[in-house]
């Protein structure tokens, strides 16, 4: 009986310690809960894309991200097709569908770190893109399967409420990795993959950029960056060894004026690569080439103008950038050679590009608000205008073939576009977290042909366009 005695009495004196033991893993396990749920914030969404094309087009992403219809594409001339007597088509003239997820999404937010007045962030963002690829002699790459893939990765650095004079204090942000590209930050609402490209940039690259809030109204914000995803082209391509062998970041300078829901941004972005780092010379026999080092190189500059106006339930944005070249920011655009040197060099010159859209947005609160589910219609209408007022400087004819070709013209996307338009009205239901989107996208394109030394296909001038009918379903967490 003692026994069980003295037993009784150490389980109760364990007790309490056993107790504070579980009390304490209880307190450690809602610190981390607290510290978690204060410093990461998870975000994505599940998104369904429902499209149909009227014809054939220039696109990417599945299909999904439009760019412009494809030109003509006959398969007889009209003397052909009354001899032959089979009907005169446009191969192009055929329409597609598709529905994909693979642009769903997941990203993680970091904030709300600080040591000695410094605050430290960060954000890592991808979705499932890249994998897709046509089988064959397959024109649209809707096979395989999607792969994840980044689409941000950055660190951020902000020191906070430094004293300008006796009134004003400024705020210093250092990002460091990969974003969105200074040029393409503001984007228009719509709900098409490409938002507004290629009327507008549209380029996530690796980057250092500076924001400095110079006071309530006005921000200054610097960048140097280099190439990944979105590449200039040249000879071989779009790739990022042009940049790499230029040994020189592309560089961008501008300046925000924001008050009462206004806001204006102005800057310059210019960019130096090298197209090739070879070339040939002829030997003294004047007949065997031989390859030699070369310092090829093209520097280009492009100014841009955003403007943003928002009150209530509406908003108005708009954008246009006077582009030279401007291909690594998807815009329409690209260079040529305008002159070949005795030391096997090239000198070279880029197209000149105007870009804009306008987007408008209105809509409100509809239904029973009382609820979990809030309601929301809003109505969208985009418009973009690309005018190409071919290359700065004349073109020469490399391999004398008396034509301007891929060898002496390099352009990712149509050569012989001259203009294009798209007009683009969109309804907007959200339902709590809940989003459902129709859009009816109408793109026109005024090709030519006979391509001239100033870049510009003048001759057999013809609008091309394509009609899409996109439905988009969104689910955000």
């Amino acid at each position: 009986m003692r026994r069980y005695s003295i037993f009784l009495f150490v389980v109760l004196l364990g007790l309490p310690v056993m107790a504070a033991q579980d009390s304490l893993k209880v307190a450690k396990k809602e610190a981390v809960k607290s510290h978690l749920k204060q410093h990461f914030k998870p975000y994505g969404f599940f998104r369904n894309y429902f499209a149909f094309d009227s014809r054939e087009s220039i696109s990417g992403t599945g299909d999904l991200y439009n760019y412009q219809p494809k030109d003509e594409n006959w398969n007889q001339t009209e003397a052909e097709a009354a001899v032959s007597g089979v009907e005169r088509q446009d191969l192009n003239a055929v329409s597609t569908f598709r529905f994909l997820s693979l642009t769903t999404r997941v990203g993680l937010n970091i904030v709300g770190y600080q040591w000695r007045g410094t605050e430290f962030g960060g954000k890592i963002e991808a979705d499932f893109y890249a994998g897709l690829s046509g089988v064959g002699a397959q024109t649209h790459k809707l096979s395989g399967t999607a792969q994840f893939r980044l689409r941000q990765a950055y660190m951020t650095l902000a020191w906070d409420s430094l004293r300008m004079n006796d009134k004003d204090y400024a705020r210093v942000d250092l990002l460091l990795g990969q974003a969105w590209h200074p040029m393409a930050a503001d984007l228009c609402d719509a709900i098409a993959l490409n938002s507004g490209a290629p009327f507008g940039p549209f380029s996530r690259t690796p980057q250092v950029k500076m924001d400095a809030r110079l006071g309530r109204y006005v921000t200054l914000t610097g960048a140097f960056l280099w190439q990944m995803q979105y590449n200039s082209t040249g000879p071989e391509g779009q790739s990022a060894e042009y940049i790499a062998y230029s040994k020189t970041p592309e560089a961008y300078l501008g300046l925000s004026v924001h008050t009462n829901g206004f806001l204006m941004r102005a800057g310059a972005d210019v960019l130096s690569i090298c197209p090739r780092h070879t070339g040939s010379v002829l030997a003294a026999d004047g007949i065997t080439p031989v390859t030699v080092k070369v310092k090829d190189r093209i520097t280009t500059a492009s100014p841009f103008l955003y403007v943003q106006y928002k009150k209530g339930e509406f908003s108005i944005k708009a954008k246009s950038i006077f582009a030279e070249a401007g291909e690594h920011m998807n815009l329409n655009g690209g260079y040529g050679i305008k002159k070949v040197n005795a030391d096997g060099s090239y000198e070279y010159t880029p197209t000149r590009n105007s870009s804009s859209w306008i987007s408008i947005v209105y809509g409100g609160k509809v239904g029973n608000q009382e609820g979990k589910h809030p309601q929301k219609l809003q109505g969208i209408l985009f418009a973009g205008y690309i005018r190409n007022f071919g290359t700065k400087e004349a073109l020469v004819d490399v391999n004398g073939d008396g034509k301007i070709g891929k060898e002496e013209f390099f352009m990712p996307r149509a050569n012989n576009m001259n203009q294009m338009y798209r007009f683009s009205p969109t309804i907007l239901w959200t339902i709590g977290k809940f989003q459902l989107g129709c859009e009816y996208e109408i793109t026109s394109v005024q090709y030519g042909k006979g391509l001239g030394n100033d870049g510009l296909a003048k001759n057999d001038l013809h609008w091309v366009t394509n009609h899409r009918v996109q439905l988009m379903t969104k689910y955000n967490f």
